[in-house]
């Protein structure tokens, strides 16, 4: 504000500068043409006389004169006189003689030019002019600068006073104006400190603060601040529960694996200790049978034990970008592989494939993209009744190749949808073998198209459920 008011003070320095310098310049000018004119006039008067009668009181004798007007002649037959006239109202008409100081002024003054300006004893400034007549008497003539003066110096005063009244009033309007424009602010830093003080380091958090709307206009400069905030308070506020849901999820994620892993581990020490009191109390035949059989036990606990920590060890390299060897795959080959060994595993469920006549061909990992169509079908197989029909269908589209899996089953429920890709997500919350797997064969899938650079999809309605897998015809630069 300090430096609008003195930048604004400064520009009306300016033209109050400009301003009184034109107006004392026009009205000098003024006072020069009536100088010229009363210089004339009383030179002509002067013709009149003779040279030996001419005298500044003869010359100005009976005649009217404006007020304040000096006029002095000289010659050689009677010197050098001059008068003065009173300037004001109540002495209007009453002359002055000059004195020889007076005289002696108005004379260097007039040395050098004949037009001139001199400050005179007395008197004040004087406007003066020199002219000869043709009787030899030189006249000169000089009207008071005291009304120019005084106007410059009303015009100055009025400038001033208008200057600190519209200063206060800009200081006043400034200040008013700007603690209503920085009103939005004081918004956003109320609310950002509020933000600030809640606990936003543990446990689940929702941050509900924000810039009221009417300070959070974005066509203006300050309400824009307040809109960006509250975006930003948005993004933290959804980070924030994706924090929390991503703490859930691993806590889910531990309690899942622990879960999946004690299974296993409790048959193999079952198995073990039986096969170890078998060993112990009785010999023979009957020994060796059910040793055999609880060592068969232990291996079957233990290979599952190997396939769930194989499929998190993939989903781990495969989130480091690793674990993928690049070759060209015929995607078309690839469904008719995945649909002959889906169909011994599922004999009650309907199998068919739509492959077009040429290969679809993509840059990827053959063995990884099969392990996809096999996850994409075992979950189609496992979540839906018997009688299920299940299509299996590759086609280019555009730039892409796009590989589908189709079931009419009963759908996928809304609850588990937007989890339908989490690791160990299941439909089911039971961990009965039969009704699905360990919950990670959509999470690999997903990361394996990911890798390729590809995405993968679901639709699903009561009858009508679709996998489709989008993958670039072209190979991707640092694949």
């Amino acid at each position: 504000m300090t430096a609008v008011i003195g930048f604004v003070s400064l520009i009306l320095v300016i033209v109050a500068v400009i301003t009184s310098a034109l107006l004392g310049s026009t009205l000098e000018r003024q006072l020069d043409e009536k100088l010229v004119g009363y210089s004339n006039l009383y030179a002509r008067y002067v013709d009149q006389f003779p040279a030996s009668g001419v005298t500044a009181q003869n010359v100005l004798g009976g005649r009217q004169v404006p007020p304040g007007l000096l006029f002095a002649v000289s010659n050689s037959a009677t010197g050098t006189t001059g008068i003065v006239v009173a300037a004001t109202e109540d002495e209007f008409g009453t002359s002055t003689p000059l004195t020889a100081e007076q005289l002696t002024q108005v004379k260097d003054s007039l040395d050098e030019s004949h037009t001139s300006t001199v400050s005179i004893t007395g008197l004040g400034s004087y406007r003066v002019s020199i002219l000869s007549t043709s009787n030899g008497t030189v006249v000169v003539t000089g009207l008071p600068r005291s009304e120019i003066q005084n106007q410059l110096a009303t015009l100055l005063t009025v400038i001033v006073l208008a200057t600190l009244g519209g200063l206060i009033l800009l200081a006043l309007t400034t200040a008013i104006t700007i603690r209503v424009g920085l009103r939005p602010l004081r918004a956003v830093a109320a609310t950002a400190t509020r933000v600030a003080n809640q606990p936003l380091d543990r446990g689940e958090v929702e941050i509900t603060e924000r810039v009221p709307a009417s300070e959070a206009d974005p066509r203006t400069e300050t309400g824009l601040v307040g809109a960006a905030l509250n975006k930003l308070l948005d993004h933290v506020n959804d980070s924030l529960s994706a924090r929390q849901r991503n703490e859930e999820r691993m806590r889910q994620f531990v309690a899942d694996a622990s879960h999946e892993l004690r299974t296993p581990l409790a048959s193999i020490r079952g198995y073990s200790e039986l096969s170890l009191r078998a060993l112990s109390q009785q010999q023979g035949p009957a020994a060796i049978e059910g040793t055999t059989t609880s060592l068969e036990r232990i291996q079957a606990q233990s290979l599952r034990m190997t396939r769930l920590v194989e499929d998190l060890l993939l989903l781990a390299r495969l989130d480091e970008g690793r674990e993928l060897v690049y070759g060209t795959v015929d995607l078309a080959q690839l469904a008719l592989e995945g649909v002959s060994d889906a169909q011994p595993t599922a004999p009650d469920h309907g199998w068919s494939i739509e492959v077009p006549d040429e290969p679809v061909v993509v840059v990827g990992d053959a063995g990884r993209l099969h392990q996809v169509v096999t996850n994409l079908l075992a979950n189609a197989r496992t979540h839906t009744p018997p009688g299920t029909e299940i299509t299996l269908s590759v086609a280019r589209e555009g730039e892409e190749a796009v590989l589908r899996v189709h079931d009419d089953g009963p759908g996928i429920d809304p609850a588990v949808r937007e989890e339908l890709f989490a690791r160990f997500a299941r439909g089911d919350s039971s961990r009965a073998r039969q009704t699905g797997g360990t919950g990670l064969g959509l999470a690999i899938a997903k990361a394996i198209v990911e890798g390729h650079h590809g995405r993968i999809e679901v639709s699903s309605a009561p009858g009508d459920t679709t996998f489709a897998v989008h993958l670039p015809l072209s190979p991707v630069v640092g694949a």
